[in-house]
């Protein structure tokens, strides 16, 4: 079977192209060994589930892994703690195999509500019980967290994951926790507002910071394009192609992989662009920049949705792109913390960046559009007005 650049969901080695992860699998692995509890949050389509997906395999000889992933779960989950403990025993109940029968029993009284007491405490006694009997030290991985944030439920369940943690030298608990979504859950702020009715602070702030870069190098490009040329030999200058994708994405995964994809698939038999040779050289990657630049995929979606939903940090992207005014980057400024959480912007040098060309671009391209049409509806709004206006008084036909 043939591998592929994937943009559609988590990379697989076996089936796609990708970059070495085993050096951040070791960095990760380090902070579990240790007992870390951490959150890993990036922007949307950053490499966070393929790299979970990937420490899960890695962690197996050494852990008792459950992997969940709360988007699976529906909002009636959270509506309250019986709800909530329903279904989460149901999604460990789904993900683990290997359960003592009087942990599993627990669990399925929970599942089917026929326990006494079905509340987030009894739970976790359940749970600390389950960490005492098992053979192996237990690593509970979270995907897609955000997705309960705004419930008062989760925020009682990281409570409860605290209260273990701080007492983990004199009862069992987990060995380490991983959260991962793209809101930073130690201090979830779903909205920017000066109101802090808006602003939930967690008990999440027992968390390590996570520091392994998820971005791609130029190495990193390089690595994984010398497995694609060792299949098709385009005979492409790997070490320029690659500089060039990183150039213009600045590592974010998602475009180095939706551009490889481009160019692997998309460009080969337009006009000038007979075979694969032709394509792995400059003019095929501009090509491909083109055709990215000028579509809809889910990750502009995502970034067109955050700027309506957020239009302080539209403002300040627009800034950034059209006044030259240089923004300190801070990170006690909520726009600026809120603005590199979804990846719009980085630090250089101490000012807020636009992230990558890429997305400069796109932006640049979307707030033009609009400053035209706005124009023009202005135009006609001002020529329609003329018409039927005159001395302030309405004419009559």
């Amino acid at each position: 079977m043939c591998k592929a650049f994937n943009t559609d969901g988590y990379c697989d080695s076996k089936f796609d192209y990708m970059v070495d992860l085993s050096n951040r699998l070791k960095e990760v692995k380090a902070m579990i060994d240790a007992g870390k509890y951490f959150t890993i949050n990036r922007a949307r389509q950053y490499g966070k589930t393929t790299i979970l997906n990937a420490l899960i395999s890695y962690l197996e000889p050494d852990y008792e892994i459950v992997s969940l992933d709360f988007q699976s779960m529906s909002s009636l989950s959270f509506e309250n703690e019986q709800s909530f403990v329903a279904a989460f025993s149901e999604e460990l109940l789904d993900n683990v195999k290997n359960f003592p029968n009087n942990i599993r029993n627990e669990l399925i009284a929970f599942e089917d509500r026929s326990a006494k007491i079905n509340s987030l405490q009894a739970l976790f006694k359940v749970l600390k019980l389950w960490c005492a009997k098992s053979e192996k030290d237990i690593v509970l991985i979270i995907d897609e967290v955000d997705t309960a944030a705004n419930n008062q439920v989760f925020i009682d369940f990281l409570a409860q994951l605290r209260a273990g943690y701080l007492k983990r030298r004199k009862a069992p608990t987990f060995k380490s926790v991983i959260l991962a979504g793209v809101y930073d859950i130690r201090n979830i702020k779903r909205k920017i507002n000066p109101d802090n009715d808006n602003k939930i602070n967690s008990p999440w702030n027992i968390a390590t910071d996570f520091l392994v870069d998820l971005s791609f190098s130029v190495d990193d490009i390089q690595g994984m394009l010398n497995k694609y040329e060792m299949d098709y030999h385009t005979g492409m200058h790997i070490g320029k192609i690659s500089e060039l994708i990183y150039d213009y994405t600045s590592g974010y995964p998602y475009l180095v992989s939706r551009l490889c994809k481009f160019m692997d698939e998309r460009i080969i038999g337009k006009e000038g662009f007979p075979d694969k040779n032709s394509v792995w050289t400059k003019r095929g990657f501009l090509e491909a920049l083109k055709m990215l630049i000028n579509e809809m995929n889910p990750l502009y979606q995502s970034l067109k949705g955050k700027l309506e939903e957020y239009p302080e940090l539209k403002t300040m992207l627009y800034e950034l792109l059209f006044t030259g005014k240089s923004i300190p980057y801070t990170l006690m400024n909520d726009y600026i913390e809120t603005a590199t959480m979804f990846g719009f912007i980085k630090n250089i040098d101490g000012a807020a960046v636009i992230s990558n060309r890429i997305f400069e671009t796109v932006l640049y391209n979307w707030f033009m559009s609009e400053e035209y049409v706005n124009s023009k509806m202005y135009n006609v709004g001002v020529r329609e007005k003329n018409q039927f206006i005159t001395g302030g008084q309405k004419k009559l036909s």
